[in-house]
């Protein structure tokens, strides 16, 4: 079993400020095997009849557990999950839980109100830079094209078969448990679609006609996939100047290996690299942040940053993702800095060992490799 230091840690720091943390994550992403990796925890998957049996009297139970470490293992499959995780906060708080579940339970309104200030919530993306060196294998091109769920990334060869099968157990297992869509073959045209189009602009009219569904059912589908995190939806940074996009979005899909099979990459090209660590860079700041809401910039004349992290009052960091540093125009930055000059400027690059700061005239940027995304 593999030892995920990184996130192991993070949850024992959660612990410490509350004694219920909920896990989620997308299926397949390693939560328990994370959560049966920890020291003294016991373990209840609540997908067995018994231990749901035993969780119909919550009281008991958490008696019988009481002062321990406990992983509560897809606890979605309980009646009433919400319920057992309250009466676990309020009256057993010596008992440390983990909860593991789908990222659609998260997307429940009841789930998160009844839980407010009860638990503290941890998303497990797709690996990271510290999951590869926990992995022993730090092949960033092996991760970008096989993905970052740790059963896809630790194949001996890409599993393509189980791309497709993910689907199929995303649409049953998860999609239909909470939201009840009907059109499953409209669905997954849609999924698949945005995969193979990850990165890009989004336009609802291209994914309507190709799907036989309305402009608003576009919506509703991308408002699903963004709520259960298979979608990560970068709006427009603007502070409503008239040379700066407001409206149009970018939409990337949730892991690399997908939109490589999505887009029929069996073997990856040079210039197919960069927007695949595009997408890494954005897992990786999504990971140490535990932010889903992260901007893009764009201009009126084609100048665009890659992503944008506000902070208080008018700072912003700025972001720029390129594969090889040599690559490098700092006119976007240059063009973003004129409208937004607070903050710092940050080029992450595969081939960088050790960061340094480089002057492009009025901007000084910091070149880094993306094991020091999570310092900044």
């Amino acid at each position: 079993m593999w030892k995920r230091t990184w996130w192991a840690e993070r949850i024992e720091r959660a612990w410490e400020s509350r004694s219920i943390v909920w896990l989620s994550g997308v299926r397949r992403a390693g939560k328990t095997v994370l959560c049966r990796s920890l020291d003294d925890v016991e373990y209840f998957d609540c997908e067995l009849p018994s231990v749901r049996r035993r969780l119909e009297d919550p009281e008991s139970f958490l008696g019988s557990v009481q002062g321990k470490r406990i992983v509560l293992d897809e606890v979605q499959r309980l009646r009433n999950p919400s319920e057992v995780l309250k009466i676990a906060a309020d009256h057993f708080p010596t008992t440390r839980v983990i909860a593991t579940g789908s990222s659609t339970l998260q997307a429940s309104t009841k789930f998160r109100d009844t839980l407010t200030g009860r638990k503290s919530d941890m998303w497990l993306t797709p690996m990271t830079w510290e999951d590869l060196n926990a992995f022993g294998n730090t092949d960033l091109v092996r991760r970008l094209r096989q993905g970052g769920l740790p059963a896809f990334f630790l194949a001996p060869k890409v599993p393509v078969r189980d791309f497709d099968e993910w689907l199929d157990s995303f649409w049953a297992r998860d999609i239909q448990e909470l939201f009840r869509l009907e059109r499953q073959w409209s669905f997954r045209r849609f999924l698949e679609l945005l995969l193979a189009q990850s990165g890009g602009m989004f336009e609802a009219t291209r994914f309507a006609t190709p799907c036989e569904i309305s402009r608003t059912t576009v919506a509703n589908y991308l408002s699903v996939l963004e709520s259960t995190r298979a979608a990560h939806v970068v709006r427009p940074f603007s502070t409503h100047r008239a040379s700066e996009i407001v409206s149009a979005p970018k939409v990337y899909g949730f892991d690399t290996g997908f939109v490589c099979h999505y887009r029929g990459w069996k073997e990856l090209r040079s210039e197919d690299l960069g927007v695949l660590w595009e997408h890494f860079v954005l897992n990786e700041i999504q990971a140490n942040s535990q932010r889903q809401t992260v901007f893009y910039w764009r201009d009126k004349r084609g100048h665009e940053v890659d992503f944008v992290l506000p902070g208080p009052g008018e700072h912003v960091v700025a972001i720029e993702c390129k594969w090889s540093v040599d690559g490098f125009d700092p006119a976007n930055l240059k063009s973003f800095r004129l409208r937004h000059p607070e903050g710092e400027n940050l080029l992450v690059c595969s081939n960088i060992v050790e960061p340094y700061t480089r002057s492009y005239g009025d901007i000084d940027v910091r070149v880094m490799g993306i094991r020091e995304i999570g310092g900044e």
